[in-house]
């Protein structure tokens, strides 16, 4: 535990934040716009079926974005680059409206953006004890209280101390209503600039569709067509089947990592750890899989790896215990993924919209897809990895996302967006863990002049003790976890066992030697 003096100053700092009862009538967010032309597309005014689900009581979810630089803040400039950009984004220059309008649905007002509400600069020792722990517990604070619904749903809190993996850091938390996390991401690199090139974008990898040309002949081509139609259907049968028994019954067995009832609403602690992206890549050229394989593959082994220790410590002999399994058999434990059903908003038309030239479209829109994890020790590093391709192959190749959405889409018309949440709960809550996947740029970039070492998003307030997120971002991979402290008291821990986990895989493929042609 770090000193008092440290916990003192930072309950300090966060007390100096304003909450909505604190302010004067006068410095509350005004209803009329600031700007020249009001919003006229119906799409920017009205809340998306899902950013009403956000907005649930049992469902009530927020992101958070940690980046870390090399220089310390210049906080003037920043606040600079925010009025000149985030100030004129709709979501983040827009409250939501008190009561439901006109058939109701809630809409998004444009209101002016008060500088003082949403950017937070504490005054800050700058030789604190336990730098780390400090701006570990500022952010788990944060936590503690929801934003204020009278202001657009966002802010940003500029801490200028040296931790050990950054000179200064920066904390954005946005209300999760406000866009998926990929559009949010992107928004966010849109306000960045490459540290080599200080008028461009970042670049960030695109997807390449395969060339689906052939020279079989038609009648193989069409055999083919036939039988991917009917796995197709056939997945999607079986993954709604599956889904909705996990509604009504079906949960996931009781492992040391699964948060109670109520989770959703315990104080949330935040921790990553960096790993490289070269090793991830090793291992996805030489077996043929993507990314995503890959870091599924590792955070199979890592779980199984950390509920061994777990379960073994309630063993008396402690000897050997971790050359064995502690592991009950057959334990189900899935992944609740959110698929982003709208095609990624490029870096360049959010820039665009910022500076109120662009037509791209904004909000929430994706379906749930539950992955499940073998949760064993193998024989072999390169088994978790195999397994995790064949699943996510599988995952790949069915409707259940989309099929999720309308589901979710079509209650919330019929039953209101509080029941639909009760229902999206229920399932959430009978899984394990929520895991996301975003890409970031292939180069080193700087927010506002100030040059990023890292970027860790997360989110916290669905009924999970547990969210993993993988971000890359240039030769580097972030592992971030979003924990329930009570659940799990030794995240750290839990990271080595991933790292650890990354290194076995990465090394098998190397001392085999293993290409493509030999793993196929």
């Amino acid at each position: 535990m770090y000193h008092k003096k440290t916990q003192a100053l930072l309950k300090s700092e966060i007390n100096t934040i304003k909450k909505p009862q604190d302010m004067e009538p006068e410095t509350k967010v005004a209803a009329t716009s600031r700007h020249d032309e009001p919003i006229t597309n119906e799409d920017r005014l009205t809340l998306s079926p899902a950013s009403r689900l956000f907005h649930s009581p049992q469902f009530n979810c927020y992101i958070v974005i940690v980046m870390g630089f090399q220089t310390g803040i210049n906080a003037e400039v920043v606040k600079a680059g925010l009025k000149e950009t985030l100030y004129h984004h709709p979501r983040f220059s827009s409250k939501l409206e008190n009561k439901d309008s006109k058939g109701g649905k809630k809409r998004w007002i444009r209101v002016s953006v008060n500088e003082e509400d949403h950017v937070f600069v504490p005054n800050l020792d700058s030789n604190i004890d336990h730098p780390d722990q400090f701006v570990e517990d500022y952010i788990s604070n944060l936590t503690t209280a929801p934003l204020d619904l009278s202001k657009p749903l966002w802010e940003v809190h500029l801490l200028n101390v040296k931790t050990s993996y950054a000179e200064a850091v920066a904390v954005f938390r946005l209300h999760h209503s406000m866009g998926d996390g990929a559009s949010l991401m992107s928004l966010l690199l849109a306000c960045t600039r490459k540290t080599s090139d200080p008028d461009a974008l970042p670049t960030v990898p695109t997807k390449t569709r395969a060339d689906s040309s052939s020279n079989s002949s038609w009648f193989w081509w069409f055999i083919l067509a036939i039988w991917s139609g009917i796995t197709l259907i056939w997945n999607t049968l079986v993954d709604m089947v599956l889904f909705i028994a996990t509604l009504v019954f079906w949960q996931d067995t009781k492992t040391p990592i699964k948060g109670a009832p109520g989770v959703e609403l315990t104080a949330k602690r935040f921790v990553h750890r960096t790993v490289s992206l070269d090793h991830i890549k090793q291992v996805k050229n030489a077996m043929g899989m993507t990314i995503n394989d890959v870091v599924f593959g590792v955070t199979q082994a890592g779980l199984s790896q950390y509920l061994n220790r777990r379960y073994g410590q309630n063993e008396k002999y402690e000897g050997s215990k971790q050359k064995r399994s502690n592991l009950p058999k057959n334990i189900r434990l899935r992944a609740n993924v959110l698929a982003n059903l709208r095609p990624t908003v490029g870096i360049q038309a959010l820039a665009d919209m910022m500076a109120k030239t662009s037509k791209a479209r904004w909000g929430n829109r994706f379906g749930y897809i539950l992955i499940p994890f073998t949760i064993a020790l193998q024989d072999g590093p390169l088994d978790y990895v195999r397994q995790a391709k064949a699943v996510i192959d599988r995952k790949k190749h069915s409707l259940e996302a989309f099929c999720t959405y309308l589901i979710a889409n079509v209650l919330i018309k019929i039953i209101g967006a509080k029941a639909a949440g009760s229902i999206a709960h229920r399932v959430i809550s009978h899984s394990t863990l929520s895991f996301s996947n975003l890409v970031g740029p292939l180069e080193e970039i700087s927010f506002y002049g100030h040059p990023i070492t890292f970027m860790a998003p997360y989110v916290y307030g669905h009924p999970h003790a547990l969210h993993m997120h993988f971000q890359s971002y240039v030769e580097k991979m972030t592992i971030c976890l979003t924990i329930d402290p009570d659940v799990i008291p030794d995240p750290n821990k839990l990271l080595d066992d991933l790292e650890e986990s990354l290194k076995l895989i990465c090394d098998a493929v190397l001392d085999r030697g293993l290409t493509k042609e030999e793993v196929v």
